[in-house]
C-alpha cells in the first residue's frame, strides 16, 4: 500500500523548480521530499542501456555513498530504474518523477511498481504534476524531463543516442544552466553518440566520482582519501592481481578469459573508481 497522495503548491516545490522559465502550476507527492540542503544530481540514460552504461551507472552512483547527495530519475526501464536502484543500495534518497499520475492503477512503466514502494519506503519520494488518475502518453516524458532538471543541481547523462528523451533532458539542463555531465564511450556504439556530441557543446566529462563532486561543489572527506581499494569485487581482485606488473588491454582482456565487450565493461569501470589507469598504452594500479 503506498502512502497517500499530497498537493504541493509552489511555495512548497524543490527549491530550485521555481527558477525554471515554465514551472509546473501544482506537484502531486508521495513520500517526504529530502531536505532542501541535499544536492539533487539527476542521473538519465537509455531504456536499453549497454552493459558498460550499467556498470558506470552503479559505479558512479556507489561511489556517492554517504554525501548529502538525491538522485533524481525517471523511474523507466534501463538506467532510470537501476540509478535509483544503486542509490536505495548505496543509501542515498532518491526522486522519482514517472510519466504518470501516482494513482496505484497507472503508475507507470508498471513493471517497476515494486520499485516504487521501495522508493517510498526507505525514505524516497514519488512527484508528478499530472491529476492522480493520469495515464502515461507520449507526450508526457519531454513535459516530466523539464521537472527533472529544473530541480536538479545537475544532469549526469549515461547513455543516449543522438534523438532520445535523455538528450531532451540534456537541452532542457543546459537551457537552465544546470551543469551537464557526461560519460565518454566507445566512437563505435550509438548509445555513445549523444554524451560525445554533448561533450563537444562542453558538457564535463565524468571519469569517476570525484568529478561529480566537484560539479556539485562539494568537497570529497579526507577519511575516504586512498581507501578505493577497500569493497572490491572478486573479478576486481582478479583485475588488480594481473596488474602486480602493467598490462596493454589486449594482454588484461585475454587473461581475463571474459567476452571482450564484459571485460571492456569492468576495466571502464574500474577506470572512473580510480583503482587503474592507463598511461602509454598499458594499465597501471592507482
Amino acid at each position: 500500500m503506498l502512502p497517500p497522495i499530497e498537493q504541493l503548491a509552489p511555495s512548497e516545490f524543490p527549491h530550485l523548480l521555481s527558477e525554471i522559465p515554465d514551472p509546473p502550476p501544482v506537484l502531486f507527492r508521495r513520500g517526504n521530499l529530502p531536505p532542501s540542503s541535499a544536492m539533487y544530481l539527476c542521473v538519465v540514460g537509455s531504456r536499453k542501456s549497454t552493459s558498460y552504461g550499467k556498470e558506470v551507472c552503479r559505479s558512479l552512483i556507489e561511489s556517492l555513498g554517504g554525501y548529502n547527495i538525491v538522485i533524481v530519475s525517471g523511474l523507466a526501464l534501463g538506467t532510470d530504474a537501476l540509478a535509483h536502484e544503486v542509490a536505495l543500495d548505496t543509501g542515498l534518497k532518491t526522486v522519482a518523477i514517472p510519466g504518470s499520475g501516482l494513482g496505484e492503477s497507472v503508475l507507470y512503466p508498471r513493471t517497476n511498481y515494486r520499485l516504487a514502494e521501495r522508493i517510498l519506503s526507505e525514505g524516497g519520494t514519488l512527484l508528478s504534476e499530472f491529476p492522480e488518475d493520469h495515464r502515461a502518453r507520449p507526450e508526457n516524458f519531454p513535459q516530466r524531463n523539464r521537472i527533472m532538471a529544473g530541480m536538479s543541481h545537475a544532469i549526469l547523462i549515461i547513455e543516449a543516442e543522438l534523438r532520445s528523451g535523455t538528450m531532451i533532458t540534456a537541452r532542457l539542463a543546459t537551457e537552465y544552466n544546470r551543469d551537464v555531465l557526461t560519460i565518454p564511450g566507445s566512437i563505435f556504439s550509438p548509445m555513445c553518440e549523444g554524451p560525445h556530441s554533448l561533450i563537444r557543446l562542453g558538457a564535463t566529462p565524468v571519469r569517476n566520482g570525484d568529478d561529480i563532486l566537484e560539479a556539485l561543489h562539494i568537497e570529497k572527506e579526507k577519511s575516504r582519501e586512498n581507501t578505493n581499494h577497500n569493497n572490491l569485487s572478486d573479478e576486481e581482485k582478479i583485475i588488480l592481481t594481473l596488474l602486480a606488473e602493467p598490462l596493454s588491454r589486449n594482454e588484461l582482456t585475454e587473461l581475463l578469459k571474459k567476452p571482450i565487450h564484459e571485460a571492456n565493461a569492468l576495466i571502464s569501470a574500474m577506470e572512473l573508481k580510480g583503482l587503474i589507469t592507463e598511461r602509454m598504452g598499458v594499465f597501471h594500479i592507482i
